[in-house]
């Protein structure tokens, strides 16, 4: 993971004397996808705290986790994950172990623990901090429950038994948005529940360099190809789309478990010289192809914010989404982008034709660029993080 220097980018915003001690970083599973939002996240908390403490569960070997300024310290633990049901109980058991003893080890002089992506499931560090006396922040960048639930895990509802003990035990409680407090059945903990994000773009990375009316008839999805994304809905849409318009193609980027199924259904198809399936895109190639793209479509059944989204529209993209998570918070159909009412094949297609015939489509991006450039500025999101932690002191 490149993790660049807040330093180098923007000066510090806080003054020294205003800085909390040393705040803790806990993620699991750390993963391709989740390395941009880990990133921000330093960047913010690193112009907030003296010093920051980290401790990641990796699930794919070598993600670099670079030094900031020197004010990083960071452990990593290794998850392997097991072959059968008795295995996979058991080792994931094991990481939050391992996950638990590093937080102490690098929990002198850290009075606040924010347990990030994945976070809500980890009952035995959550457990760990609180003897230590710890105040924990709870951030739901998603609902795992969630997701499991749409990759058929067998282990969705012990997730969300999970999931309800930590928010109990949790001091602080972030979501992106407060339709998910209803939508995720957060109502009983709404005392300490707080609308927080880390999201921020670099607006000199993430820019229009090809006008929308310059770009070739390409309509695009990338990020990870798993069940909760609705990605398998996307591609069973393609014939319908792509016998609409016979100068249309499609770009799939991204890795994950469905990767090969979705590969296997385009050349069953016959879509497979239509479609680019280029693999992982890395955060440093994601401008040059959404200046590429007349349309992001994004299927999901379930979010938190993407990232994703807000990059696109600030690289003059539209954007057509499922109203989920916080998407409808940013996206207002045929204003700042476009809404579909589900993700089924049909309603996909129908909502892709619909969104690339607006006589509008340039001004609904240019809508979309401005809105973003207005609201995610890297200022507006450490003070909304300086607010929350001066709370907790």
């Amino acid at each position: 993971m490149h993790v660049k220097s807040a330093e180098n980018n923007r000066s510090r915003s806080i003054k020294d004397n205003e800085r909390n001690a040393s705040v803790g970083i806990i993620i699991f599973p750390l993963h391709k996808g989740s390395r941009q939002p880990l990133s921000n996240l330093i960047n913010v908390i690193d112009n907030l705290s003296v010093s920051i403490k980290l401790v990641t569960g990796s699930i794919e070997k070598n993600l670099e986790v670079p030094v900031i300024l020197g004010n990083l310290v960071h452990i990593d633990v290794y998850h392997e994950g097991g072959s059968n049901l008795v295995s996979r109980v058991l080792r994931y058991a094991l990481t939050q172990l391992k996950l638990s003893i590093k937080l102490c080890i690098l929990t002198k002089h850290t009075n606040t623990w924010i347990f990030f992506l994945g976070g809500e499931n980890l009952i035995i560090p959550m457990l760990t901090a609180k003897l230590l006396g710890k105040h924990v922040i709870l951030t739901l960048g998603g609902s795992s429950a969630e997701i499991a639930k749409y990759c058929n895990d067998t282990y969705s509802k012990q997730m969300l038994s999970l999931f309800r003990i930590n928010a109990s035990l949790a001091d602080s409680i972030l979501v992106y948005s407060k339709s998910l407090i209803k939508s995720w059945q957060l109502e009983e903990y709404g005392s300490k529940i707080f609308i927080a994000r880390e999201h921020f773009l670099d607006f000199n990375i993430f820019t229009v360099t090809v006008p929308l009316s310059d770009r070739p008839p390409l309509v695009g999805y990338t990020g990870r190809l798993s069940g909760e994304k609705g990605i398998q809905n996307f591609t069973r849409a393609l014939p319908t789309i792509l016998s609409d318009r016979r100068d249309l193609r499609v770009l799939i980027g991204g890795d994950g478990p469905l990767k090969k199924a979705i590969a296997t259904c385009l050349q069953e198809g016959a879509l497979s010289d239509r479609v680019d399936l280029p693999g992982w895109l890395s955060h440093d190639d994601l401008p040059r192809y959404l200046n590429q793209l007349r349309l992001l479509v994004l299927p999901s059944y379930t979010e938190g914010l993407p990232n994703i989204m807000l990059e696109a529209m600030a690289c003059g993209t539209p954007v057509l989404a499922t109203p989920v998570g916080a998407i409808p918070d940013v996206i207002i159909d045929g204003k700042t982008g476009f809404i579909m009412e589900n993700n089924s094949p049909e309603c996909i297609a129908e909502n892709v034709t619909r969104a690339l015939s607006s006589p509008d489509l340039d001004r609904i991006a240019e809508a979309g660029r401005r809105f973003v450039e207005e609201n995610f500025t890297f200022e507006k999101t450490v003070e909304n993080w300086k607010s929350i932690l001066q709370s907790n002191k």
